[in-house]
């Protein structure tokens, strides 16, 4: 069967979390271990750009891991139409900010928990990615 490529911006992987959970042991596992098998015999495979603001972080975590794309520049990540999801695992403070980018980008997002610091913009969140057709969800993971 066909193998199915999966664009995937990833924001947020130096921190402990983010890395630790999200980057290693799952995108980067699942690609490592030659992909997702669908139920009509295709594979996805997973083809993470991280993006984060610290240069060299981003460029010795993708050295490290043989990930080919990096950048410090989201808004370049957020227009490449081939990456159809964004992930946070950042700051908090942040985190609504980033995710209604990405939903105006047309990119279907999911995030670490909370998605926002007070429950209103949370809700309008929520809202805003329904609104436009977006596929969204939080995950809560332990170390």
């Amino acid at each position: 069967m066909a193998e199915r490529r999966l664009g995937l911006i990833m924001h947020g992987v130096t921190g402990r979390m983010g890395y630790n959970q999200h980057l290693v042991r799952s995108i980067l596992a699942i690609r490592d271990q030659g992909g997702l098998v669908l139920a009509n015999g295709d594979r996805l495979m997973p083809d993470p750009i991280i993006v984060g603001r610290d240069r060299e972080k981003i460029q010795r975590l993708a050295d490290k891991h043989h990930i080919q794309r990096w950048s410090t520049d989201l808004d370049e990540a957020l227009a490449n139409p081939d990456d159809t999801v964004f992930f946070d695992a950042g700051t908090t403070q942040m985190r609504a900010e980033l995710l209604s980018r990405a939903i105006d980008a047309g990119k279907h997002v999911y995030c670490e928990k909370p998605v926002s610091d007070d429950l209103d913009t949370a809700i309008a969140l929520a809202r805003k990615a329904k609104a436009a057709g977006i596929k969204h969800g939080v995950v809560q993971d332990k170390l």
